[in-house]
């Protein structure tokens, strides 16, 4: 089963290669450009909508699946891919349990229907943020009445143990179900700040989630996550510095929704662990663990800007990727850096799902720790000299993600 899921990366990934490469053109023809000055580094227009294909990358598979599923019964090749046999009218796995998939596939569609209509609505109004400056507040509020909507809904809720411990029922899940996917949504919204940041340490993230799923055969959930792993290679092939297009709200959002709703949706509890779950709980913590990089950034800049009197929306150049550049790195070499420590955590984090003590789940944790510390003092590092700051420029990106005048309160451009 998990080469077929594995499959779907390489379908998504060319939908979403063809996908860039045409938005590329239509929006240079049409004026859906990011324009030079302010901060921004890029001499020429850059074109926007890379959103667009990230996200129907992700969504027109999953629509043709479902509509296959409902309005068909799975065919005899199915079960003997399922089987793992390849040679036609051999002994197969039973139709039955084909259309036993067949069946879960149906009773997801409502799970799933209802995700992407949330992240649609993420994606048009990230669109017409794009197109044209919207309020950071309105943007919040429409943010989290939009997943209210689809946590309450569909009943999808992180730490449910909290029903039977605080006397509120389920309103305490429902709340850190909404923070967290409100957290991932804008962490990786405000990692979208240099060229090929936000969609490689989101492919990152993917990989470690999509690992995890597998190995606790979670199949709907992985198959999701290879959708969107190959959505955001495929349009990498275009915004990896020197990014020949732009992203935008439209995609960053659309990002970390998938990302915050698939982590809820992950078990990280393997069976064999359920059983003794005493001894095995810190595996809840492995998406806080995969995603410590962005998240770092997130509550990092946003302290930094209210220290400074600022609100935590306006967008500046103190995101962990300006501050590396700032102190000597090129800007390839701070975000494949950057890729660099959160694989490093992301690896840590698979390892927690697994390990059955106490002890071992500390040290992982302690990991996490030290990288990070590790990053705060590379940015403790004194600041180049202006000559070589002039050769790095760190208060520039040639992402729309930072590219508001001075002064601006763009909800999601940071």
């Amino acid at each position: 089963m998990s080469y077929l899921i594995l499959c779907l990366c390489p379908l998504s990934f060319a939908l979403s290669f063809v996908l860039t490469f045409v938005v590329r053109s239509l929006s240079l023809r049409i004026g859906f450009v990011d324009k030079p000055g302010g901060r921004k580094i890029h001499s020429n227009p850059k074109p926007l909508g890379g959103g667009m294909a990230i996200f129907w990358g992700i969504t027109l598979p999953i629509l043709v699946v479902l509509g296959i599923v409902h309005f068909s019964t799975p065919p005899h090749w199915v079960a003997e891919l399922l089987s793992g046999r390849a040679t036609p009218g051999a002994n197969s796995l039973p139709q039955s349990l084909a259309i036993a998939y067949w069946d879960g596939i149906r009773q997801q569609t409502p799970m799933a229907l209802g995700i992407l209509a949330a992240a649609l609505i993420l994606h048009l109004l990230g669109l017409a943020d794009d197109r044209r400056a919207m309020g950071p507040w309105s943007k919040l509020v429409v943010q989290l009445t939009v997943i209210s909507i689809l946590v309450i809904g569909l009943d999808l809720r992180s730490m449910t143990f909290l029903d039977h411990v605080l006397p509120f029922g389920r309103w305490p899940s429902i709340v850190v179900t909404v923070l967290w996917i409100a957290c991932i949504t804008n962490a990786f919204n405000f990692l979208d700040n240099m060229d090929g940041l936000s969609a490689g340490v989101a492919a990152v993230c993917t990989c470690a989630f999509l690992a995890t799923a597998l190995g606790i055969s979670q199949w709907f959930v992985a198959a999701a996550l290879a959708l969107l792993l190959g959505s955001l290679l495929g349009f990498l092939c275009f915004n990896f510095p020197p990014a020949s297009i732009f992203m935008g709200d439209a995609g960053s959002m659309v990002i970390g929704l998938f990302l915050g709703v698939l982590t809820v949706r992950t078990t990280y509890i393997s069976p064999d662990i359920q059983a003794h779950f005493a001894s095995g709980w810190y595996a809840l913590f492995a998406p806080l663990i995969v995603m410590a990089v962005p998240l770092y950034d997130l509550l990092v800049v946003s302290a930094l800007r209210i220290k400074a009197g600022k609100s935590p929306f306006v967008g500046d150049a103190n995101h962990l990727s300006h501050r590396l550049v700032a102190r000597g790195m090129s800007r390839r070499t701070a975000v494949l850096c950057i890729y660099l420590i959160t694989a490093a955590t992301a690896l840590a984090a698979i390892v927690l799902t697994q390990v059955r003590t106490t002890h071992a789940a500390i040290l992982i944790f302690a990991q996490t720790i030290l990288i990070l510390g590790v990053v705060a003092l590379l940015e403790q590092h004194p600041i180049a000299r202006p000559n070589n700051i002039a050769a790095h420029p760190a208060a520039t990106d040639s992402s729309p993600a930072n590219s508001a005048p001075p002064g601006s309160t763009i909800a999601g451009h940071r």
